[in-house]
């Protein structure tokens, strides 16, 4: 984790951000900060399915931060929202952000990312399974590596396997981490075992 001690005094300013890579856990983290009591800013567009049975929880204009479409982000002050990894970095500084950083055993993320992608039918990525883990690996480092030097950002790092096995003591520093007044027992209880069907080993 990185001190947020440089945004201080935009704290009930600060959006948000929900990252991490797909299929990292982000769903269930806004599913815990909508029942803790954090506003959310969402569309509703991507409908619950067999892979996000209790909802994807994204706003749709998010996936064109890369293009400049940024205007969203004056709504979403004090809330959270769902971002990507990828899209991270065209966050533009005109605002300041507290990012709950997901992470999880990589060969779940990858057998999870298999798996959608056969439930939608889609064309397979011909990356092997180590070169794609090595891709991610290294993308995730650059991406902390940014935020570490942002000025107007501070993250909190989240372990998903660990969340899923005791969440109550991620709910605690989430908490902590906003200073906001969260239920850390509803944020816990949120936290749904038989989700976790992609498991390593």
């Amino acid at each position: 984790m990185v001190s947020c001690r440089r945004i201080e005094e935009h704290q009930d300013q600060a959006i948000i951000i929900v990252s991490g890579l797909p299929r990292s856990g982000t769903s269930m983290v806004m599913r815990m900060l909508e029942q803790g009591g954090l506003p959310l800013l969402t569309d509703n567009l991507r409908q619950p399915d067999e892979d996000n049975p209790k909802g994807y929880h994204e706003f749709d204009r998010v996936k064109d931060l890369a293009k400049g479409d940024t205007a969203w982000l004056f709504d979403a002050k004090g809330k959270a929202v769902k971002v990507i990894t990828a899209l991270l970095t065209h966050l533009p500084s005109a605002h300041t952000y507290k990012v709950l950083l997901m992470h999880r055993n990589m060969d779940e993320i990858l057998a999870s990312q298999r798996r959608m992608l056969v439930r939608r039918q889609a064309e397979q990525d011909p990356t092997s399974d180590d070169e794609m883990a090595g891709l991610f690996r290294e993308h995730l480092k650059r991406i902390q590596g940014w935020m570490e030097q942002a000025a107007n950002l501070c993250y909190l790092d989240l372990d998903y396997n660990a969340m899923i096995t005791d969440p109550l003591p991620a709910a605690t520093s989430i908490r902590e981490f906003l200073s906001r007044s969260l239920d850390i027992e509803a944020m816990a209880a949120a936290v749904d075992p038989a989700l976790y069907r992609q498991r390593a080993g």
